[in-house]
């Protein structure tokens, strides 16, 4: 598998590709994804497991609300994972994790997750590259655990550029409705773009065993369409089937 280099991709959309044509294709997808949620959950022989990474203000959060809002929240669940507890300090790296894991039936969404213990630890120098490999080495077991029990794992990296992320953090200081989202904290990581890219770079190398989907992120109603696209087609690919009456 060639290594995935985010300075040769593009993060905006193709220029021939048209908005508003595309938006309209977003909503029909998202009509089909409403049933095919609705199938999984009825069926209860699957689950999926979204996996969202991104720099800050990549639009993880839109992504979460926007495509899957409109779903059943009887069978669609989001963890957003922050800054590691004492209590979860105090155990593996993976066990805040695997509590999450879905059942069958459901739909998870990790808004970031097991890889910021190899992503913002290395970036701040606190865990070294011997670490980060046993921990890249155990982040695919787990996945490979998960996949053996038809859990279905997709993973999507926003590929954002620092022109717009500098743009939407500015944002989040001038817009009323955004400065609930204002951390003074992403300007300072701003600063090692370079260093969580190289970082995320070496990151898709060794834990690929399930592929990441690089999704352009400048624009929000094209990294919409690709994920929800992506998620349509897992499950049909599924081809499930209502049960009958239990006897």
């Amino acid at each position: 598998m060639a290594k995935i280099k985010l300075k040769d991709i593009d993060t905006r959309a193709p220029k021939d590709l048209d908005k508003q044509e595309t938006k309209e294709k977003l909503a029909e997808i998202l009509n089909e994804l409403d049933e095919l949620q609705n199938l999984l959950f009825a069926s209860a022989k699957h689950a999926v497991l979204i996996v969202i990474q991104g720099m800050d203000a990549s639009g993880k959060d839109g992504a979460v609300r926007n495509v899957f809002g409109k779903l059943n929240p009887q069978g669609v669940l989001v963890k957003s994972f922050k800054a590691p507890t004492a209590e979860e300090l105090a155990h593996d790296f993976l066990w805040r994790i695997h509590a999450h894991a879905p059942q069958k039936g459901y739909i998870q969404l990790f808004n970031r997750s097991q890889y910021e213990d190899i992503l913002i630890t290395r970036v701040h120098k606190l865990i070294d590259n011997k670490t980060a490999r046993r921990r890249m080495a155990a982040i695919n077991d787990f996945e490979r655990l998960l996949t053996d029990n038809n859990t279905h794992i997709l993973k999507f990296y926003l590929h954002l550029s620092p022109e717009e992320q500098k743009v939407r953090l500015e944002e989040r200081i001038k817009n009323p409705s955004k400065q609930w989202k204002y951390n003074e904290d992403d300007f300072k990581e701003a600063k090692f773009w370079d260093d969580y890219r190289a970082m995320y770079e070496d990151c898709f190398a060794h834990c690929n065993e399930i592929p990441w989907t690089i999704v352009p992120a400048d624009q929000n109603w094209y990294k919409e369409y690709l994920i929800a696209t992506t998620v349509r087609n897992t499950l049909k690919a599924l081809r499930m089937r209502y049960p009958g009456i239990k006897k």
